[in-house]
C-alpha cells in the first residue's frame, strides 16, 4: 500500500486530513480584532501605521484566526499530523522512522507529531543552530543531527540518511499532504464565520497557502496572499507562470524565505478568487508592533505579514461592508524587540 500523493490539491483532500487530524490539533480560535460580536463588525479599510504605537480606528470589522496558539507555535502541526498519520494509515510508515532538515517551526512540528504517532523522528540541522532550537527538539524526543554550517548541507546530509536508511523524507511544504493538513484551518473558520467574504493568509513556499486557498475557492471565498517585497516566490511564479528562484531579503524570510514556490501554491493561485499582495519590511515591523501595543499579541513577523497585507500602503483594500479574516499563523517569536 501506498500513501496518497496527488499531483494536485483538492478540497477532498482536506476533508480527508480534517478526519484524519481531527482530536490531534487544536480547533482554531476566530475573534474579532476589536470588542464586540461577530455579528456587530463592520466592513475594514485600509490603515497605515508606523512602528509605534497607533491607534486603528477603522479594523473594527476584521477578524484574526489565532491560529499561532496551535501546538509547537505555528499552524505547522496540521501538516505534520496529517502526513504522519496518512502514511501509518496506508501502512507506508517505515521502521527507520521520519525525518526532515529543518530548525524551524517545520522541524519542531515534525518531532512532535512524531512523538505524539510513537514514531522515530531524526532532525537534521547546522552545526551553528541555535541551542535553543536543538533542546526543544530533543524534548520531542527526535534524534538530532548537527551537521555542516548551513541549511543546504543539513538537507544534503537528510538525503543521504533516507537513502541510507529508508526512512521517510518529510518537508516544511513541498507535499500534498502537508498542503492539506494545512487546509483544515480554514474548513475551521469558515464552521464559525459561514459568511465569510475574504481570508488573508501569509506566504513562504506555498504549503499552508496552497491548502487555504484550495478549501476557500472551494467555497466562493477569496484569498488575499502577502509575501514581503524581497521574499516574493508565489508573486514571481503567477508572473512567470511557472515555479522560478526568487532572492531572500526580509525581516520574515527565516520562516517566509523559500526560494521559489511550490506547483501545487502556484495551481491554487491560479483561481479568479486568488490576489496577490507585496508589503515593505516597514509595514511588517509596524503591523507585529501593532498586534503587541494593541492587541497585546506577540506573533513572529510571518504573522504580521498577513495583517500588513491589509493595512499597509498599497495593500488589499476590502469593499464595504466586506468580511476579512488574517490568519495570525505563528508566535516562534523573540520577545526581545517587542
Amino acid at each position: 500500500m501506498t500513501a496518497p500523493t496527488p499531483s494536485e490539491l483538492t478540497y477532498p483532500d482536506i476533508e480527508a486530513a480534517a478526519a484524519r487530524i481531527a482530536g490531534r490539533v487544536r480547533p482554531v480560535t476566530v475573534a474579532s480584532a476589536q470588542p464586540g460580536t461577530l455579528a456587530e463588525t463592520a466592513s475594514p479599510t485600509a490603515a497605515t501605521w508606523s512602528s509605534g504605537p497607533a491607534e486603528d480606528p477603522n479594523a473594527s470589522g476584521l477578524l484574526f484566526a489565532l491560529e499561532f496558539m496551535q501546538y509547537t507555535g505555528t499552524f505547522k502541526a496540521r501538516g505534520a499530523q496529517n502526513f504522519i498519520r496518512a502514511h501509518l494509515e496506508a501502512g507506508t510508515f517505515p521502521e527507520a522512522g521520519v525525518t526532515i532538515a529543518s530548525g524551524g517551526n517545520a522541524g519542531l512540528a515534525c518531532a512532535w507529531a512524531a512523538r505524539a504517532a510513537g514514531v522515530p523522528a531524526t532532525v537534521f540541522l547546522p552545526a551553528n543552530a541555535p541551542e535553543v532550537k536543538v533542546e526543544r527538539l530533543r524534548s520531542y524526543g527526535a534524534e538530532v543531527v548537527l551537521t555542516g554550517h548551513e541549511f543546504a548541507e543539513a538537507a544534503a546530509a537528510c538525503r543521504d540518511f533516507v537513502a541510507s536508511s529508508g526512512a521517510l523524507a518529510s518537508h516544511a511544504y513541498d507535499h500534498p499532504l502537508i498542503a492539506a493538513g494545512a487546509g483544515t484551518l480554514m474548513t475551521e473558520i469558515l464552521a464559525q464565520v459561514p459568511d465569510l467574504d475574504t481570508v488573508v493568509v501569509s506566504v513562504g513556499g506555498g504549503g499552508l497557502f496552497a491548502g487555504v486557498a484550495t478549501a476557500a475557492t472551494y467555497h466562493g471565498v477569496r484569498t488575499v496572499a502577502v509575501e514581503p517585497q524581497s521574499c516574493r516566490a508565489l508573486n514571481a511564479a503567477i508572473e512567470a507562470d511557472e515555479p522560478v528562484d526568487v532572492t531572500v531579503d526580509s525581516v520574515a524570510s527565516d520562516s517566509l524565505g523559500a526560494r521559489r514556490a511550490t506547483p501545487l501554491a502556484l495551481s491554487a493561485a491560479r483561481s479568479d478568487l486568488v490576489t496577490s499582495v507585496l508589503v515593505s519590511d516597514e509595514a511588517i515591523v509596524g503591523a507585529r508592533q501593532h498586534l503587541w501595543d494593541e492587541h497585546r499579541l506577540a506573533v513572529e513577523h510571518a504573522a504580521a505579514t498577513a495583517l500588513a497585507g491589509v493595512h499597509g500602503s498599497g495593500g488589499y483594500v476590502p469593499a464595504e461592508g466586506e468580511k476579512v479574516c488574517v490568519v495570525l499563523c505563528g508566535a516562534n517569536t523573540s520577545l526581545g524587540d517587542l
